[in-house]
């Protein structure tokens, strides 16, 4: 069988050259006015005052001498405020910069310096790391703009809700070409530092067709809630692009996605730090989330019950999902979880199951209007049932990693995009994540997937998670080593793993060694970062 799943492209009309997003997404919704577009624990900004907030700030922001092109940092937390400011932006041709709100200031000084930001959207909760980074940075910042601000502002800051209504509607929506930078997402890279990955306006007009109406199939009906946060790509999709792009209703939570601030969305109740704003008994019909999220949910004593939520549909992204994870949420939710995966480099997901045909242990098939493909380590086809290096080519590939020509060329390969990630397609034209390519492992000569052996642990009744990295026997040899966080209150011994995971799978898969840990180290997504656990075990 062939590597490559080539798939014929849907029936869905490109955009027309002349394309702006934020002007796209405000026309499909002029008749949903009074519909809620927005709610967060402040309160619900309707459809049509979304229209005429980001008309005012796009104004706003050319008024203060930002250009066409040029960028602004979007530096905030997941309120209605974000969505006015990051369509707005795109409505004046401006570049908003989205970040991550968990970095530090450091990392906030480089961002700043490597976009050449013109101007900052703050939270107010996060102005202080902001002022810092701005005292580090031989920065291009004349205008900080905080939304929701819990401090009185300094000279050269102004509120976001001032500067919103001291400005008219912009008449007109910039002039912008399908094909122009429209925003920028850091990529949460697993070393270095972080690289501007540069998004155009038909990118996201892509992944709402292809996967957010495609796959998932949302409805204007639909109450949309994201665990991943706006600045994520997975996130501006669930919470943004899909749900204006059919005329839903997004519920937004600034604080972190902990069970219990999970739980109190899902099931209506009013809730978070700072306001009781948001209405009482709107509960999501659609939930996105990541695996660690899930198993954190699942293993926590305050889970509602089935009849407390009104969910029809669940996604997972971020990192593969484990069979036993989406097994168990089924059984007491009574839905599956979509798993899928996509990258930042591609904004969203490009390869998934379906809502109504779900193979747990496999991130499913490539979504209708992206193509796939399996290499070896010299770039051959490899057969199926091989592990190979994951690469794409569909639509909503970003442009480039800004000033960074050597990474460009890496990842961006003619039409292809280099994943990292390394897959086996299996027999049923499903495909198995098997690692990141550079967390890969070679016991006795035959590749291992810690993705796999991890898999297999968390089966264990006691085991909440695990991670798996390879580690040099007394004779040089790569054996495999598991550290596993276990579930509050539960006990498993060493031989005890083992042997769970000798019963399930090949031998020479077992980890040869086990450590107790009480957490993993994490990207802000929840991905696992095994190098940090391999850093551990060198200097050890």
């Amino acid at each position: 069988m062939s590597p490559m799943t080539a798939q014929v492209a849907p029936d869905v009309p490109p955009p027309p050259e002349a394309f702006n997003f934020a002007q796209h997404l405000l026309a499909l919704n002029a008749g949903r006015a009074e519909r809620p577009a927005f709610i967060d624990d402040a309160g619900t900004l309707s459809y049509g005052q979304l229209a005429d907030r980001a008309r005012r700030l796009a104004t706003g922001l050319r008024a203060l001498g930002v250009k066409r092109e040029e960028r602004v940092l979007l530096l905030m937390q997941d309120v209605s405020d974000w969505p006015v400011a990051f369509l707005g932006a795109l409505y004046a041709g401006v570049v908003p910069v989205a970040v991550n709100t968990l970095l530090t200031a450091d990392d906030y000084a480089y961002m700043l310096e490597h976009s050449r930001a013109q101007a900052v959207l703050v939270s107010g909760a996060v102005l202080p790391a902001l002022k810092l980074a701005l005292t580090k940075s031989d920065h291009e910042v004349h205008k900080v703009i905080v939304s929701r601000p819990v401090a009185p502002l300094d000279v050269g800051e102004i509120a976001f809700d001032a500067f919103v209504q001291a400005q008219p509607p912009m008449a007109q929506a910039a002039t912008t070409h399908a094909d122009d930078a429209a925003f920028w997402l850091y990529s949460s890279g697993s070393t270095g530092r972080p690289k501007g990955t540069v998004h155009t306006h038909a990118n996201a007009y892509w992944t709402a067709e292809l996967y957010g109406k495609g796959i998932l199939g949302l409805r204007q009906s639909d109450v949309c809630f994201s665990a991943a946060k706006l600045f994520f790509a997975y996130g501006l999709g669930n919470a943004l692009t899909f749900p204006l792009s059919v005329g839903a209703t997004v519920l937004l939570m600034a604080e972190r996605p902990t069970p219990d601030a999970t739980f109190k969305r899902l099931t209506g109740g009013v809730g978070g730090a700072g306001g009781e704003g948001r209405p009482s008994g709107v509960r999501p019909t659609v939930f996105y989330g990541a695996p660690t999220g899930f198993a954190g949910m699942l293993a926590s004593p305050a889970l509602p019950g089935r009849e407390a939520v009104a969910l029809r549909l669940v996604s997972s992204a971020g990192e593969a999902l484990p069979a036993e994870i989406g097994e168990r949420f089924k059984r007491h939710f009574g839905v599956d979880i979509v798993d899928g995966i996509g990258s930042t480099e591609m904004l969203h997901i490009f390869m998934s199951n379906r809502p109504d045909k779900v193979r747990y242990g496999t991130t499913g098939w490539p979504v209708p209007g992206y193509e796939v493909e399996l290499r070896g380590d010299q770039g051959q086809p490899v057969a199926d049932g091989e592990p190979g290096d994951l690469f794409i080519q569909g639509p909503s590939a970003a442009t480039m990693y800004w000033g960074n020509r050597v990474k460009t060329r890496e990842t961006f390969q003619g039409g292809w995009t280099k994943s990292g990630d390394k897959y086996v397609k299996n027999a049923d034209g499903t495909y198995t994540y098997c690692g990141r390519s550079d967390d890969m492992l070679k016991v006795s000569g035959v590749y291992v997937s810690p993705f796999e052996v991890e898999a297999t642990l968390v089966q264990h009744p006691a085991v909440l998670e695990a991670a798996v990295i390879g580690v040099a026997d007394a004779d040089g040899l790569t054996k495999t080593k598991a550290y596993v966080v276990l579930k509050a209150g539960s006990q498993a011994s060493d031989a005890e793993l083992k042997a769970f995971v000798k019963d399930k799978l090949a031998p020479y898969k077992y980890p040869r060694q086990i450590e107790f840990v009480d957490d993993l180290p994490k990207t802000a997504t929840g991905k696992i970062q095994r190098f940090k656990l391999r850093e551990r075990e060198a200097g050890q």
